[in-house]
C-alpha cells in the first residue's frame, strides 16, 4: 500500500538521519548550527523519497521533541537554583538539610514528584528553624547580649585590620589603607598614637607577645616592626553613640566628615621602624610573631611567605608552593606553627617545631579564596573564604573538616576567642556574626542606619579581659568598633 510503504520509508530515513547526525550532536549539545543543518539536511536531501509534506511534519515533530527536552532542561535549572538557595537560607540560620545536593543530581523521569517531596521536606524544616531563630533573638535582644560601646574615627580611608595589645597598657591598633597604623585608648576612643613609616597601605597589625612593640605589613613590600610608648586618657563616660540620623538612609557618604576629626591629628606619631623586613616582590598583606616573639613571618602577592629573625632582620626561611597571591598569615599561639592562606582556594600548614624538619601540609576544603586561616588555643583551625564559607579543622586529623559554617556572604578576617572559642565573623556585606565551634550561630550584632558599620567589614578581633570591650570590628567606612558581648547570657540563648 503506498501509505504504509511511504510511513516505512519515512521511518528509516530518519533513523539514518539521526545515526548520521548522532556524533555531532553529542560533542556540540545540539548547538543551533547542528539543528540548523539537520534542518536542511532533512528538507533538502536529493536521497529522500518521502513527500515534502511528510518530511514537514517529521520535521515539526523533532523540532517539538527538542523544545521539550529544552523546557525540562531549563525547568531542572530553576529547581536547582531554588533548592540551593533554601538550602543557603537554612545554613545560615544553622541548619543542615541533609540531600540538599540531590539538585546536583542527573535529571530524572520522575524530576517532579521527587522534587516536590524535597520542596515539602525545605518547608517544613524551614519553618521549624524560623520559629527558633525568632525566638532566640526576642530573646537576645531582651537581654541587650551585644551591644555597641565605642566607635574609633579618624582613619582617612579604609581599615584593613585591627588588634589588641597583650601586654599593658590595653590598647587597640588599627591599619589603614591611608598609609597609617594608629593607637587607641579603648575606653575613651582617643587616638594615642600615629605610625607613619609607611609609603602604602598598612595591610595589618599584631603586637608582641610581651613587649611593646607593633608589626605591620604594608603595601610598599616591606614589614616594620617599631616600638611605642604610651599614656592612657583618664577614663570618661561612655557616650551614647546610637545618635539619630538626619533622616532614614545609608550613610556611608558621610566618609569624608569622618576622616576630619581634631583628635588624631593632635597625637604624637612614631616615623621611624626598628626594623625593616624587605626581600618581598609584592604587597605585603599581613604579618605575625611566631610563639616567643624572636622571629615573624610575613605574606605577600609574590605568592610566598617569608620567615625572618627579628634582631637581625635576617630571612630564615622563604615557604614557597602557593599557586596565587597569599591573603593571610596566621601564628599558633603556643606552638611554632604557621598557616598561609591564598587565593588559590588552599590554605597551608608549616610545622616549624623540629629545627631540621620544615613539613608543609596542603588543605583544599574551599572553592574561592580563602581570606584567612586562624588557630585556636587548642587544636583546631578555622578558615574562612569568598565561596561564603567557614570551616573548622581538627589539626590532628585534617582530611575534612568537623564542622562547616553556611551565610549569605563572603567572609574576611576572622577570629576566634581564647576562652569560650567564639567565631566572629566579618561580611562583605556589613554584617557580623558570631558562632560557636560546632556551627550554631549565637547572634548577630546589631547594625541599623544609625549605628554599625556601613561599608565592608574587613577584621574582627576578641579581647575578652577588657571589661569595657571585648570585640573589636573594622571596615571599609573608615571607623573601628568596639563591642560588648555578654558571653555568658550568649552561651545561655545557645
Amino acid at each position: 500500500m503506498p501509505v504504509e510503504s511511504g510511513i516505512s520509508a519515512a521511518a528509516r530515513q530518519a533513523k539514518q538521519k539521526r545515526k548520521s547526525h548522532s556524533l555531532s550532536i553529542r560533542r556540540t549539545n545540539s548547538t543551533e548550527q547542528d539543528r540548523s543543518g539537520l534542518q536542511r539536511d532533512l528538507l533538502e536531501g536529493q536521497d529522500s523519497k518521502l513527500p515534502l509534506s511528510l518530511r514537514t511534519n517529521l520535521l515539526d515533530l523533532f523540532s517539538q521533541i527538542e523544545r521539550e527536552f529544552e523546557n525540562l532542561y531549563l525547568e531542572n535549572i530553576e529547581l536547582r537554583r531554588e533548592i540551593e538557595s533554601l538550602n543557603d537560607r537554612l545554613a545560615a540560620d544553622g541548619q543542615a538539610v541533609e540531600g540538599a545536593d540531590l539538585a546536583k543530581g542527573a535529571l530524572k523521569t520522575k524530576a517532579s514528584h521527587s522534587t516536590s517531596q524535597l520542596s515539602q521536606k525545605l518547608k517544613t524544616t524551614y519553618k521549624a528553624s524560623t520559629s527558633k531563630i525568632v525566638s532566640s533573638f526576642k530573646a537576645t535582644t531582651s537581654r541587650a547580649v551585644c551591644q555597641l560601646v565605642k566607635e574609633y574615627v579618624g582613619h582617612r580611608d579604609g581599615i584593613w585590620d585591627l588588634s589588641a595589645t597583650r601586654t599593658q597598657p590595653v590598647v587597640l591598633g588599627t591599619a589603614s589603607a591611608d598609609h597609617t597604623a594608629m593607637l587607641w585608648s579603648i575606653e575613651t576612643g582617643k587616638c594615642l598614637l600615629k605610625y607613619l613609616g609607611h609609603q602604602g597601605s598598612v595591610n595589618s597589625i599584631k603586637f608582641h607577645p610581651t613587649e611593646q612593640m607593633a608589626l605591620t605589613a604594608s603595601g610598599d613590600q616591606t614589614a616594620h616592626v617599631w616600638r611605642y610608648l604610651v599614656q592612657l586618657p583618664a577614663p570618661q563616660p561612655v557616650a551614647d553613640v546610637t545618635t539619630p540620623s538626619e533622616d532614614d538612609v545609608d550613610s556611608s557618604d558621610k566618609d569624608d566628615a569622618d576622616g576630619e576629626v581634631d583628635g588624631p591629628n593632635d597625637c604624637p606619631s612614631v616615623r621611624v621602624p626598628t626594623t625593616t623586613l624587605r626581600s618581598h616582590q609584592g604587597v605585603v598583606i599581613a604579618a605575625d610573631w611566631l610563639v616567643g616573639g624572636k622571629q615573624v613571618v610575613t605574606a605577600s602577592w609574590d605568592r610566598a611567605a617569608n620567615l625572618y629573625d627579628v634582631e637581625t632582620s635576617e630571612l630564615v626561611h622563604s615557604l614557597t608552593g602557593h599557586d596565587q597571591e597569599l591573603t593571610h598569615c596566621c601564628t599558633h599561639p603556643n606552638q611554632r606553627l604557621v598557616v598561609t592562606s591564598s587565593r588559590d582556594t588552599t590554605f597551608r600548614l608549616w610545622d616549624f617545631r623540629d629545627p631540621s624538619i620544615h613539613s608543609v601540609n596542603v588543605f583544599q576544603g574551599h572553592t574561592d579564596t580563602v581570606t584567612s586561616a586562624v588557630f585556636t588555643v587548642g587544636d583546631n583551625v578555622v578558615s574562612g573564604s569568598d565561596d561564603r564559607t567557614v570551616k573548622v579543622w581538627d589539626l590532628k586529623n585534617m582530611r575534612s573538616p568537623i564542622a562547616t559554617i553556611r551565610t549569605d556572604s563572603a567572609v574576611n578576617r576572622i577570629s576566634v576567642s581564647v576562652n569560650q572559642k567564639i567565631i566572629a565573623l566579618p561580611h562583605d556585606n556589613r554584617q557580623v556574626r558570631l558562632f560557636d565551634m560546632s556551627g550554631v550561630r549565637l547572634a548577630r550584632l546589631p547594625r541599623s542606619n544609625r549605628q554599625g558599620h556601613r561599608r565592608m567589614v574587613c577584621c574582627s578581633a576578641w579581647c575578652e579581659d577588657n571589661t569595657t570591650c571585648n570585640l573589636f570590628t573594622c571596615g571599609f567606612d573608615r571607623q573601628a568598633i568596639g563591642w560588648n558581648i555578654n558571653i555568658p547570657a550568649l552561651l545561655q540563648e545557645k
